[in-house]
C-alpha cells in the first residue's frame, strides 16, 4: 500500500482514496500496472458510460483470463495445502497445479464444455472461458437444485463424502437426486474425497476424478472479454429462491487482487488461510490469493473439532501469516479455553481477517488479548453481490475498536440518510455512488436487467444501495450496524440490530442473541431472543440486567420489550444469523428455502411462543 501510494505521489491514505474515486480510470490503470495484470488485448476505454452505475462498461475491448493470472507463478513452492480434521494433509506445488489444470481443461473441452478437486476444477473451467459455480457439499438436494437448477450446468464435480466433527457424511444420495432433477448435466465427476467412503453412484454419466483427469496436456488460456462471465454466485436465499449473480473475469480479478495486494499486504512469502466452504464467497476470495504467489490453505471439517484447537494447530504447523474467519467464530472462540497466543507458536501471524457479520468491539479486545498484540485485525465487509468489499483493512492505518479501518480504494462509498443525503457520524444506508468494476455482469435469466435494477438501484435511483445499515466515522472508518432490511423501527426510529447484540453479549450469562421487530398495537416492538450458558435461567433479575445494560449503553429505543430464551439461533451455512427468517416465523409466515440454513430445525423454537401474544 505504501509503495503504491508513493508511486502515485501521495503521502497519506485519505488523499490516495479521494484520488481513486475522483479519477477512477487513472486509479485502475495505475493499479493494473502496479500488479502487472495482463490484458491479451488492450482496452479502448477504461470506463464507458460512467454516469450510469448499472450500465457502466469497464475496459471495453480488453481481453484477459482470470485463471491465467492465478497460475502465473511457477516452481516447486507450495501453491495449495489442504488440511482435514481427520489429520489428512495434501500439498500441491505451483507446477503440479498448472499441470493438473491443463489436464482437466483438456478433458472439459472433450466433454463439450466450450467456455463454462474444487480449486483445480475452477481453474480448469475458467481457463477455457467456461463458467464456474459451486455449493458446499453439506447442502441438501433441494438447496443444490434451487441453485444449479436455474443455471443448467453441463458438467458436475462432486465429492463422495466429507468430514464434519469426527463423522463421515455420505453425499451420494444427494448427488443422485440432483442429477435426476437437472437434465442439463451430461457428465458427473466423482472426487473420492474421503477414501474410506464408497464412490459408486448409479449414474451412467459418472466417472472418477483420476479417470477424467487424463494424461499430460498443454496449458492453454482462452482470452475472453473483460466482462465475460466467470462465476455464478448465489444470494443466501432464506426469503425465497436464491438470486443467481453473474460476475465477470476482469472485474473480479481487479477487485480481489486490489484487496489482497494493497489492503491485506499479501505477498509471495505469505501463507493465506480463510475458514470457509466453497459455498461462501470467501472461498472465491481466498483462491484469488494464488495470483500473489502466496500459498493458500484449505480446510475441511468442523472449526471446533478437538476442543476448538484444530484451526490453530494448522496455523502453527503451516506457518499461516494471514488467518481469515468469521465474526461468529471469534465470538465462539472466546467462550472456549483456547487462547492461541498462549497455546501455540504463531511467529508468522501478521493479520487476522473477520467478516460475515459485524465484529463486536469486545471481539477486537479478545483478538489482541488472546491471539496476538502485534497484528493487524481487519474487519471487512462487502458481499456476494460484489464478490469483494466496500470497507476493509489497511496496513498503514490504526485499528480502531469496533470499526472497519477504511473504505476500499476505487469504491465511492457514502452513508445516506433517509433523504438521500450523505452524512458522517450518523446511521444510514451504505451506498456506492460511482461505478466499480466488480459490480455484477447481471443476474442469470434477467435479460432486461429488471431484477438486477430492483435489487440495488430502486432505493436511491442510480445509486447502489447495498442493504447495510452503517456509519461513516470522522476517522474515515466504517461501523456496520446490521442489515438494513432487518433494521428495527420502533416508534419510527431506525435501530441497527448489531447495536443491541454488542451490549447483550457483554453479559457472561448470554452466549448469543437475535433481535427482531414484532408488529404490535399499530407499532413495532423489539423482541430479543437469547441463548444462555448451561445452567443459567432467564429470570426477572437477568431480564432486568439485559434491559438496563442496553439502556445504559445505547438509548431507551433500543431496549427490548420482550426477552425470551431459546436453545439455538438459526444461521446460514456461512454463519450469518437470519433475522428475516426469525421475523417471518414470529409473524406466522412461511420461511422459504430453509435448505440455505445450517440448522433449519432451530426455526421451530420461535413458533407460537406464548410470550409473544401479550
Amino acid at each position: 500500500m505504501y509503495r503504491f501510494m508513493q508511486q502515485q505521489g501521495f503521502d497519506n491514505y485519505d488523499a490516495l482514496y479521494q484520488w481513486s474515486v475522483d479519477r477512477s480510470p487513472e486509479f485502475w490503470t495505475a493499479f493494473c500496472d502496479f500488479c502487472e495484470i495482463e490484458m491479451t488485448r488492450e482496452a479502448t476505454t477504461v470506463i464507458a458510460r460512467p454516469g450510469d452505475m448499472m450500465d457502466a462498461g469497464w475496459f471495453d475491448g480488453a481481453e484477459t483470463n482470470f485463471a491465467s493470472h492465478l497460475l502465473r507463478h511457477t516452481g516447486d513452492n507450495a501453491a495449495i495445502v489442504f488440511c482435514g480434521e481427520d489429520g489428512a494433509r495434501q500439498e500441491i506445488s505451483r507446477d503440479a497445479l498448472r499441470d493438473a489444470v491443463a489436464r482437466l481443461a483438456r478433458s472439459l473441452r472433450a466433454a463439450g464444455v466450450d467456455k463454462g478437486e474444487a480449486v483445480i476444477a475452477m481453474l480448469a473451467t475458467t481457463s477455457i472461458g467456461a463458467i464456474w459455480s459451486s455449493c458446499s457439499p453439506d447442502f441438501g438436494s433441494t438447496g443444490v437444485i434451487d441453485r444449479f437448477g436455474q443455471i443448467e450446468p453441463k458438467v458436475l464435480f462432486a465429492a463422495n463424502a466429507y468430514w464434519y466433527n469426527g463423522k463421515v457424511c455420505d453425499t451420494r444420495t444427494t448427488l443422485t437426486e440432483v442429477t435426476k432433477s437437472i437434465a442439463s448435466i451430461k457428465q458427473t465427476i466423482i472426487v473420492p474425497f474421503v477414501s474410506s467412503a464408497p464412490t459408486e453412484v448409479p449414474l451412467a454419466s459418472a466417472v472418477l476424478w483420476d479417470e477424467f483427469l487424463g494424461q499430460s496436456a498443454e496449458l492453454i488460456f482462452t482470452a475472453v472479454p473483460f466482462n465475460h462471465p466467470l462465476y455464478v454466485m448465489y444470494s443466501s436465499g432464506t426469503t425465497g429462491v436464491p438470486k443467481c449473480i453473474v460476475h465477470g473475469h476482469g472485474g473480479t480479478l481487479l477487485q480481489q487482487t486490489k484487496e489482497h495486494v494493497l489492503h491485506t499486504d499479501v505477498t509471495e512469502q505469505d501463507t493465506l488461510f480463510y475458514f470457509t466452504t466453497c459455498g461462501w464467497m470467501m472461498w472465491n476470495w481466498l483462491v484469488c490469493g494464488l495470483g500473489t504467489g502466496a500459498t493458500i490453505v484449505l480446510f475441511d471439517g468442523a472449526p471446533f473439532f478437538r476442543d476448538g484447537r484444530i484451526l490453530w494447530e494448522i496455523a502453527e504447523r503451516e506457518g499461516i501469516s494471514i488467518f481469515g474467519t468469521s465474526a461468529k467464530y471469534l465470538s465462539a472462540l472466546e467462550n472456549t479455553a483456547v487462547r492461541p497466543a498462549n497455546d501455540f507458536q504463531l511467529p508468522r501471524l501478521k493479520t487476522v481477517l473477520s467478516t460475515g457479520s459485524p465484529l463486536a468491539p469486545e471481539s477486537f479486545d479478545f483478538v489482541y488479548e488472546a491471539i496476538g498484540d502485534d497484528l493487524q485485525l481487519s474487519s471487512i465487509s462487502g458481499g456476494t453481490d460484489i464478490l469483494s468489499c466496500f470497507a476493509l483493512g489497511n496496513p498503514l492505518l490504526p485499528v480502531r475498536r469496533g470499526e472497519l479501518q477504511c473504505r476500499g480504494l476505487g469504491m465511492a462509498v457514502q452513508i445516506f440518510n433517509d433523504n438521500g443525503q450523505p452524512v458522517v457520524g450518523e446511521h444510514g444506508e451504505l451506498v456506492c455512488v460511482k461505478p466499480f468494476p466488480s459490480a455484477p455482469v447481471g443476474f442469470w435469466n434477467d435479460p432486461d436487467g429488471v431484477r438486477y435494477r430492483a435489487a440495488y438501484f430502486e432505493r436511491f435511483p442510480g445509486i447502489w444501495a447495498h442493504g447495510d445499515f452503517a456509519e461513516l466515522t470522522a476517522n474515515g472508518g466504517i461501523v456496520i450496524h446490521g442489515r438494513s432490511d432487518a433494521v428495527l423501527n420502533p416508534g419510527g426510529v431506525r435501530i441497527g440490530t448489531a447495536e443491541i447484540y454488542r451490549q447483550v453479549e457483554k453479559l457472561d450469562e448470554v452466549l448469543e442473541s437475535i433481535a427482531v421487530g414484532q408488529n404490535w398495537n399499530d407499532d413495532v416492538r423489539v423482541v430479543l431472543f437469547v441463548v444462555l450458558r448451561d445452567g443459567v435461567v432467564l429470570d426477572d433479575v437477568l431480564i432486568n440486567r439485559i434491559k438496563s445494560t442496553v439502556r445504559k449503553n445505547t438509548t431507551p429505543r433500543h431496549v427490548p420489550e420482550k426477552v425470551i430464551a431459546v436453545p439455538e439461533i438459526p444461521r446460514t451455512k456461512s454463519g450469518k444469523i437470519v433475522e428475516l427468517a426469525v421475523r417471518s416465523v414470529v409473524h406466522g409466515e412461511k420461511v422459504r428455502n430453509t435448505e440455505a440454513l445450517a440448522n433449519p430445525e432451530a426455526l421451530a423454537y420461535f413458533q407460537n411462543l406464548p410470550e409473544l401474544k401479550s
